[in-house]
Parts: C-alpha cells; sequence; structure tokens
C-alpha cells in the first residue's frame, strides 16, 4: 500500500529525543507512555508506513539501559476493564504487556496497582502475580487529588505509596488503557528519587495529537474520531503559545491538568523543569510524514471509519447519541462524508440492488473486490477469495475451493457442533484453502498472496461477525460496516 510516513527516520530521531532527554535530567528518565506502546494500529492506518510495534522497537535500541513499569488502576481490576481492540481483561493485558516486553528484552521492574483501598479483586490479582514471580507495588488514592499541592507532594501523600525500585536509566511507564494513573506513578517516583538524593525527571511519550500539525489536520481529528465517547479534544496549548510564541497542538486533559502538574513539579524540585504540555513531550511523529496528501487520505478514511464504529455501537446501546453526533461534527471538520470512502459508495450501491449482504474491498492497484452472502460463504469469505483471486491474476471462474469440502465443513458445523449458521466465516475457509493450497499450484498462489491484503480497506453491508472481525484485523484490513444486522432476531450469534 501506497506509504506516507518514514519508519526508519522515526525509530532514529525519535530515539535520540529520548537521549537528550535523560541527559537533560542527570541520565535518568521516567518515561510515560500514552496510547498502545505494543500494537498501534491507529498509528498505522492514519500514518501509512507506520509499524504497530515501532515504539517498543526504537525503545529495544536502548537495550539494558531501559526497564519497564506496568501500572493497572485498582477499579479497573474490580470492574473486570477490557481492552476492546484484542478482547481482553485489563488484568490480562498486564501479563500480556509483561510477556511483550521479556521477549525483546526489556525487564519489568514491578507492577503497580493505582487507587488501591483493600479491593479484593486487587489482592486477588496481587497474589496470582506475585506466584509467577512479579513484584507488585500498591498506590492509594490522595485526599483532594490533583490540587491538594501540599498533601500530593508530602510524605503523607507520594510518600505513602510504595516505590519501586528501579536501576536503569530509562524507565518506561505504561498501561493497558487509558486512565490507569502512569502519571501520578512518574511523579510519586520522581518524590521518592527526589528525598534519595537521585537526580531523575519525566516526560511523555504520547503520539496524538501531533504536536506540530495544524489543529484541523485530518490526523489530529482522525485522534478526536477515536476518543469520541470519552468526550475529549484537541486543543491550541495556550501555554506554549504564551512561553514561546509558537502554536502547537494538545490534548484538552493535559492542558487542563498542566497548571497542577507544574505545582507538583515545583514542590518536588523547587521549580518546574516545563512551561508548557508540549514541552513534555518526545513526540517526533509529524516529522517523519513524508508524503502529507497520502497520509490526509489515509487519516480521513479512518474518520469515516470511526464515525461507522460509533453507529455500531449505538445501535447495540454501548454510547449516547451525543458521541456519535460527535463524529458527523468531526466528518464536517474535515470536509468529508461517508461516500469519499469508494467501497462505501460500492456497497451502498449494491444494498439498493439486492437485500444479500455484501462486502466490498479496495486493492493497492486501486481495483475495487466484492464478495456476496451465499448458501457456502460468508460475504466477507467470499470478498477474500476473490480479492486473492485479483492478486494472483486468477479468472473468476475457476474455483480455489470445491464445494463439496465446504458442505463436508458445513456438516460439521451444524450437524457435529450444534452451529446454526452453516456458511464458512473466514478462519474457516482459510483453513480449506490451505489444505487445498497443498495439492494445487493454482490455489497456492492465491495463498501466497495472504499479506498483500494488509492495509486494503474494507465496507460490509451488514454488521461483521466477531469471528470474521477478529480474521479482518490479524490480516492487517481496514474494515467497517453499516449499522445492521443481517437477520431481525434479537440476538446475533457467530
Amino acid at each position: 500500500m501506497p506509504s506516507g510516513f518514514d519508519n526508519d527516520m522515526y525509530l532514529r530521531t525519535q530515539s535520540e529525543h529520548i537521549r537528550y532527554r535523560m541527559e537533560q535530567f542527570g541520565g535518568k528518565l521516567y518515561l510515560e507512555f500514552g496510547g498502545k506502546l505494543f500494537d498501534d494500529y491507529h498509528a498505522s492506518r492514519v500514518l501509512p508506513g507506520f509499524k504497530p510495534d515501532s515504539k517498543i522497537s526504537m525503545l529495544m535500541e536502548f537495550g539494558n539501559q531501559a526497564e519497564a513499569i506496568v501500572v493497572i488502576n485498582s477499579e479497573d481490576i474490580v470492574r473486570n476493564k477490557i481492552r476492546k481492540d484484542i478482547g481482553i481483561g485489563y488484568d490480562s493485558e498486564v501479563f500480556r504487556l509483561v510477556d511483550s516486553f521479556a521477549d525483546r528484552g526489556i525487564s519489568v521492574c514491578g507492577l503497580v496497582m493505582t487507587q488501591y483501598t483493600g479491593q479484593s479483586a486487587a489482592d486477588q490479582f496481587q497474589r496470582k502475580a506475585e506466584a509467577m514471580g512479579l513484584r507488585v507495588y500498591r498506590h492509594y488514592p490522595i485526599e483532594g487529588y490533583p490540587s491538594n499541592i501540599p498533601l500530593i507532594a508530602s510524605d503523607e501523600g507520594y510518600g505513602r505509596n510504595e516505590y519501586v525500585e528501579t536501576t536503569k536509566p530509562l524507565v518506561i511507564v505504561t498501561a493497558p488503557g487509558p486512565g490507569s494513573g502512569k502519571m501520578a506513578v512518574c511523579l510519586s517516583q520522581l518524590y521518592h528519587e527526589n528525598r534519595r538524593g537521585v537526580s531523575s525527571g519525566y516526560s511523555k511519550f504520547e503520539t496524538f495529537p501531533v504536536w506540530n500539525l495544524p489543529l484541523s489536520h485530518p490526523v489530529n481529528i482522525a485522534y478526536e474520531a477515536a476518543t469520541a465517547d470519552l468526550s475529549d479534544s484537541n486543543m491550541i496549548d495556550p501555554f506554549h503559545l504564551e512561553a514561546y510564541g509558537v502554536t502547537t497542538v494538545n490534548y484538552n486533559r493535559d492542558v487542563e491538568v498542566f497548571p497542577v502538574l507544574n505545582a507538583i513539579l515545583e514542590g518536588i524540585y523547587g521549580e518546574s523543569p516545563y512551561r508548557s504540555p508540549t514541552d513534555m513531550g518526545v513526540n517526533m511523529a509529524g516529522s517523519c510524514i513524508v508524503d502529507d496528501a497520502e497520509v490526509r487520505r489515509a487519516a480521513n478514511n479512518e474518520i469515516i471509519r470511526r464515525h461507522f464504529a460509533m453507529m455500531r455501537d449505538r445501535k447495540e446501546g454501548r454510547v449516547d447519541q451525543e458521541a456519535l453526533f460527535k463524529t458527523e461534527v468531526l466528518m464536517k471538520r474535515a470536509g468529508i462524508c461517508v461516500e469519499d470512502r469508494r467501497v462505501v459508495s460500492v456497497v451502498r450501491e449494491q444494498m439498493s440492488l439486492s437485500e444479500r449482504p455484501v462486502v466490498a474491498a479496495e486493492m493497492p492497484c486501486g481495483k475495487i473486490v466484492m464478495g456476496k452472502a451465499s448458501p457456502l460463504l460468508t460475504a466477507s469469505s467470499a470478498m477474500i477469495l476473490n480479492a486473492l483471486k485479483t492478486l494472483a491474476r486468477i479468472d473468476d471462474s475457476v474455483l480455489l475451493i470445491s464445494p463439496e469440502v465446504i458442505r463436508s465443513m458445513q456438516r460439521l458445523k451444524v450437524d457435529y457442533l450444534g452451529n446454526r449458521n452453516p456458511r464458512l466465516h473466514i478462519d474457516e475457509m482459510l483453513v480449506a484453502l490451505s489444505i487445498a493450497a497443498n495439492d494445487d499450484e493454482v490455489v497456492e498462489r492465491a495463498f501466497a498472496k495472504l499479506p498483500e491484503l494488509r492495509g486494503c480497506d474494507v465496507h460490509s453491508s451488514v454488521i461483521i461477525s466477531q469471528v470474521d472481525e477478529v480474521l479482518y484485523k490479524k490480516l492487517g484490513m481496514y474494515v467497517s460496516s453499516e449499522p445492521e444486522y443481517q437477520t431481525k432476531c434479537f440476538f446475533h450469534g457467530n
């Protein structure tokens, strides 16, 4: 797919900027990671060329100079909060993060449970983690936080929190999701380090919004669309404008909390090293865009996809009307409509001609490929087979999977496993395709084209089943759907 972002430049300039910050604070830096440290698919969608694991790849360049702290809010453990993009609980995501760090040679020096008040679920989580050999620390609520500065920067505030023993000059502080308390953990550590006479500093790694892109740039608007259900927004950083006369973009929450954060830093150090929220960041993403037109196109597509996702969430009762209205406003700000995604126009035209579910995908060459639901396959499975034939230049009349094989699999699904839907989903179709590829050179040609589906834009006339949605993510395809179910049932399984 076309690239608008130089990932190699990003890795180089980002690591250089972090090293500069480490030197600025005497060699030790607590680096808060906002957003996703691993699997940042939003960034890869709006910045074509950005690799989902770019951030952790960059940190690997620090080798044994880096270690990590993973933070989880105790209340998120109690609520069993879920990371929606991969469908696992925050508590499980903590262990996944630990494994991901270990796989890349970065040690995790501790897990921190914030807002701990004796919750039994948090105690159970701690016992499980410690049984695995992990060290767990407790951080407590502080009355009047974040405005009660004298209490916060005292032995009864941050001083009451358990201090995480660290040994490396770069300490990465991350979490399963927002609201975990990463910044408070960093500041608590600074308080303890200062009491011990250790020179250390704090900085923030937040990819979005991109501070040196305009507020109206589609990349920054796409970030607002991604957080529309949180009632957050981007804004001009007034502190940076006043201090330096330069217009930059920041996150409303960071701007709102900056005076308090600044006061806390003054309480710890005697003087704050920062004059604005933008000063705190180490984000070089905006400087690595090499094709602004391609990035704008990709970001506009993401805004539209987020709008469709919000329409689906609204239909399923997960968000209110205000969140949906916000994505509509954001599309108007970007000067786009849903039909600007070519696949949407194609699908809607087909919907006017037939009631059969249809899925359309835009190939790297720009060609639109469609698939329709049949007694044998879901529309998504049919589309992917047609897309593979297009990429491998195989005539459309060629059957890659024998209908007899599909019917045999359907017999297994319905007669023996009790499924109501006989059509093969993407995963089932791909298993059949992989087996057929062993004995058929033509099928092998198609099967070998699977990696080329990554980055293709996809739209469906009906809400996609959960199992197919998971496979789209694994294939790296960017999918959306109309907010309509295939049937009029109240329960919609796979």
